[in-house]
C-alpha cells in the first residue's frame, strides 16, 4: 500500500538574509516529489540589517524577540502570497515546514538557534507547522547540518552514481550520492557569504552581480593557501559550519576585483578539496543555491569537475530548492521518518526531527 501524498509548504530564510523562499510541494516524504511552484519575498532593508546584526553580534533579548516576531510575519506573508498564487493546491496545504532564520550555529559546542515563532505562524496561516529541525540531531551528537542530503538522494534517485549536489548559499555544502543509496554530506567552507560582504563593503553593491568584480580580478594564490590552511578544511565530512566561521579569510589588502576573485577561488577549492576526500570521484556535479548565477564560480568549478550542471536542467529551481526541502522534511516529520543519518551530520543513529505545532 503506497504512502499518503501530502500537500506541504516549505519556508527558508538563508544566512544572506535576502528574504523568505517559499515552495508548495506534493510529496509522500520519500521518492514522490511534485513541485507546484515557489516564490521569494524579500526582506525590507531595515529587517535585513537587524537579521545580520543578530547573526554577528549579541543582541538584547527583547530586541531579539521583536526581531523574531517581525521575521515570522514575513514568513506568514510569504505563505499567504504562495496560496494566492497557487490557490487550488495552496488551500489544500496540510503542513508548513518552517526552518526559521539561523542566528547562531556552533555545533562543536552543541549550540544552534533559529528564530521564528511556530505558534505565531500556525495562527496566522491556519496550518500546522513543523519547526526546530536541528536540535534533536545536535542532542544526538550530530552537527545539526546540512539537512538537505536525504532530499537530494530522493531527487536524484535514478541518476547514474556517484554524483555530488553542491548548494552554494552563504555557506557551501555538498551531498555525495553513491551506489545503493550511499550518501555522505557536509559543509565544505564559505559559499557566497564572504563574497557578498566584500561586494557590499568595498563596492557598495548587494552582491557581485554577473561576476563582474571577480571576472576583472586576479586570484592571490598565497591568500587562498592561507585561508585553506585553517583546521576546518582538513576535517573529513560530515562537518558543519556557521556562516561566520570563515571570517579569518582576509583579503582586505587586495583591490576590490582581486579580492572578489580570490574569495571565489577559496570557495571552489574548498569544495574540490572536500570532494577529493570522498570515496569515489563524481560523474557530475549538480549546483544549486545563489552561486549558480556567478559565472566565475561556475567556471572555476569546471576546472575541478568533469561535468558541472545547474539543477535547472532538471526543471528544479536553485532559488527555492531549500524551501522545497523543508516541505519534504515536514512530511517526513508527520510520518516519523528520519531526516538525518550518521553519514550526513554525524548523529549517533538515524533520527526524525522537528517540533509539530498544531
Amino acid at each position: 500500500m503506497s504512502a499518503k501524498t501530502f500537500t506541504a509548504i516549505g519556508l527558508m530564510s538563508g544566512t544572506s538574509a535576502d528574504g523568505v523562499d517559499a515552495a508548495l510541494v506534493k510529496t509522500d516524504g520519500e521518492a514522490k516529489i511534485t513541485v507546484i511552484g515557489g516564490l521569494t519575498l524579500p526582506y525590507e532593508e531595515d529587517l535585513r540589517y537587524r537579521l545580520l546584526e543578530a547573526s554577528q553580534h549579541d543582541m538584547p533579548t527583547s530586541d531579539l524577540l521583536r526581531l523574531e516576531k517581525d521575521v515570522t510575519q514575513v514568513h506568514a506573508d510569504a505563505v499567504a502570497q504562495l496560496v494566492k498564487q497557487f490557490p487550488d493546491d495552496g488551500k489544500q496545504a496540510e503542513v508548513v515546514g518552517f526552518h526559521g532564520h539561523t542566528v547562531r550555529h556552533i555545533p562543536d559546542e552543541g549550540l544552534t538557534c533559529q528564530i521564528g515563532n511556530a505558534w505565531q505562524l500556525a495562527h496566522a496561516t491556519g496550518i500546522k507547522v513543523v519547526s526546530d529541525f536541528r536540535r534533536n540531531d545536535i542532542a544526538s551528537g550530530g552537527q545539526g547540518a546540512p539537512l538537505a542530503a536525504m532530499f537530494h538522494r530522493a531527487l536524484f534517485d535514478t541518476d547514474e552514481k556517484p554524483i555530488v549536489v553542491l548548494n552554494l548559499g552563504g555557506v557551501a555544502n555538498v551531498t555525495w550520492l553513491g551506489e545503493d543509496g550511499a550518501l555522505i554530506a557536509g559543509d565544505t567552507g564559505p559559499g557566497c557569504g564572504l563574497l557578498d560582504e566584500w561586494a557590499q563593503e568595498m563596492a557598495g553593491v548587494s552582491h557581485d552581480a554577473d561576476g563582474k568584480l571577480a571576472a576583472a580580478g586576479k586570484v592571490d594564490e598565497a591568500m587562498v593557501a592561507e585561508a585553506l590552511s585553517a583546521p576546518f578544511f582538513a576535517r573529513p565530512l560530515p562537518k558543519a559550519a556557521d556562516r561566520y566561521d570563515f571570517d579569518h579569510v582576509d583579503v582586505s589588502t587586495l583591490a576590490v576585483e582581486d579580492g572578489a576573485a580570490t574569495l571565489c577561488a577559496v570557495t571552489v577549492r574548498a569544495v574540490a578539496g572536500a570532494v577529493a576526500r570522498l570515496p569515489k570521484k563524481p560523474k557530475s556535479l549538480w549546483v544549486t543555491g545563489g552561486g549558480v548565477k556567478h559565472p566565475v564560480i561556475m567556471a572555476m568549478l569546471a576546472e575541478h569537475f568533469d561535468q558541472v550542471r545547474r539543477v535547472e536542467e532538471r526543471k528544479l529551481s536553485s532559488e527555492t530548492l531549500e524551501a522545497e526541502c523543508f516541505a519534504w522534511l515536514a512530511v517526513r516529520r508527520l510520518r516519523e521518518l528520519p531526516i538525518t543519518v550518521p553519514e550526513t551530520t554525524g548523529c549517533r543513529q538515524p533520527l526524525c526531527g522537528g517540533t509539530l505545532t498544531l
